[in-house]
């Protein structure tokens, strides 16, 4: 009999701010494990919240395997350890970063008030079993998450700013806050054309869900039946990467344990589909060979979907790839998205012009009009480098139409 244990912890604290004020401090402290047992193709599995109850946890297991839920396959072994850990921010500095915040906030922007979170997450996962694995991968940052509205905006909020590091750096997350607020309430008018400017996850989405295998090969997807042809701009390739480099707050391993050579596969290659993903079930299925994209589920076999999704960056920074023209950040934007024919529509009711270095000001709310293969098609203009000015992150460029709100 094999046993396997998953392993989770996390530490979250936060300071909450409420209209300019700190109205509260939270921590959790929490612990999950997954007990398996394996026997004659047949697994059962304990969930368990709190300390780690060893070999308890196995008996109880053992119990499950009358539940007779099948996972006819080989498990995965090997050893690695990763800890990306650095220097988030302790519960005394994020009390103190609140209120260095807050006085900043009260001498450079008093028209406007704040309300969110500044937090700390600490983070371990790993998974062992008799057959030989120990895996683990140890990560944290310290973030602020804080909705903004100026004083005079008749809008329940104007925007939002987001910013995380592994080491929190205060000048970084004030550079970004007076790019975007220095010029909020300056009014533009639109230019005749329509680039948009923001975070890449925000619009991966449903193209994550095209990518799934079974969607492909059940004709249930937009990109059936385009497997191995061009479908997109020759400037898209996107992969899951769960590389020690790029890694975030992520395991290096799926579901199924299983761990990517040179921890990446590419799905789209210069525009090319060349894999959907999968893991081991859907693989057997229908005889394709997993991409390790099986989602870990706790309380039962692995399910769902495990996927980093990024997008390949043109090394070029936002600047560069707007080249002279001036694009839209989406700073507020809601109650829209894609539909399942792949039209995309997003109402902005707070968008800010920018010229790739700075924020110049306001353009009136409008609608975000594309759809998935020209957003990433003929109108993709490709992902920045990693960006500080604006999002602390890599932007997304694409050409969409205008829209009425």
């Amino acid at each position: 009999m094999i046993k396997e244990k998953y392993i989770n912890k996390n530490i979250d604290s936060n300071v909450t701010i409420c209209e300019n004020t700190i109205s509260c401090f939270n921590k959790i402290n929490a612990e999950n494990y997954s007990y398996r047992v394996y026997e004659k193709g047949m697994v059962g599995i304990f969930y368990h919240q709190g300390n780690d109850i060893k070999e308890q946890g196995y008996a109880n297991a053992e119990k499950k395997l009358i539940l007779r839920r099948s996972y006819p396959f080989e498990l995965e072994k090997g050893i690695r350890h990763r800890d990306k850990s650095e220097s988030p921010l302790s519960d005394k500095q994020l009390i103190e970063t609140a209120n260095e915040l807050l006085h900043f906030f009260a001498n450079f922007y008093p028209q406007f008030t704040f309300s969110g979170t500044i937090g700390t997450h600490i983070w371990k996962e790993g998974i062992i079993n008799t057959k030989g694995m120990d895996y683990s991968c140890k990560d944290a940052n310290s973030y602020i998450d804080l909705k903004f509205k100026h004083k005079d905006s008749k809008n329940l909020q104007d925007g939002r700013i987001f910013f995380t590091q592994r080491t929190f750096h205060n000048n970084l997350f004030y550079n970004v806050c007076n790019n975007i607020l220095q010029n909020f309430t300056k009014q533009l008018t639109m230019s005749e054309y329509c680039l948009i400017v923001d975070s890449y996850h925000q619009y991966t989405s449903f193209l994550e869900y095209s990518l799934s295998l079974e969607q492909i090969l059940t004709g249930k997807s937009l990109l059936s039946n385009k497997l191995h042809k061009k479908v997109f701009s020759e400037k898209l390739t996107v992969f899951h990467d769960v590389s020690d480099e790029n890694c975030w707050m992520n395991t290096f391993w799926d579901g199924d344990g299983v761990v990517n050579e040179k921890d990446k596969i590419i799905y789209i290659n210069k525009g090319k589909l060349l894999h959907g993903s999968c893991g081991k079930r859907i693989a057997q299925k229908y005889g394709y060979k997993t991409t390790g994209n099986e989602g870990i589920n706790y309380m039962d076999i692995p399910s769902g979907s495990y996927n980093t999704m990024n997008i390949k960056s043109e090394n070029k920074t936002i600047k560069e790839l707007l080249n002279g023209r001036v694009g839209i950040i989406p700073i507020q934007a809601e109650g829209g998205g894609f539909s399942s024919d792949g039209s995309y529509v997003m109402p902005v009711q707070t968008g800010l012009l920018t010229d790739g270095d700075k924020i110049l000001g306001q353009v009136p709310p409008f609608s975000i009009i594309s759809n998935l293969f020209d957003m990433f098609g003929e109108s993709f203009i490709g992902v920045s480098k990693f960006d500080t000015n604006i999002f602390n992150n890599k932007a997304l460029i694409f050409e969409c139409k205008f829209g009425n709100i």
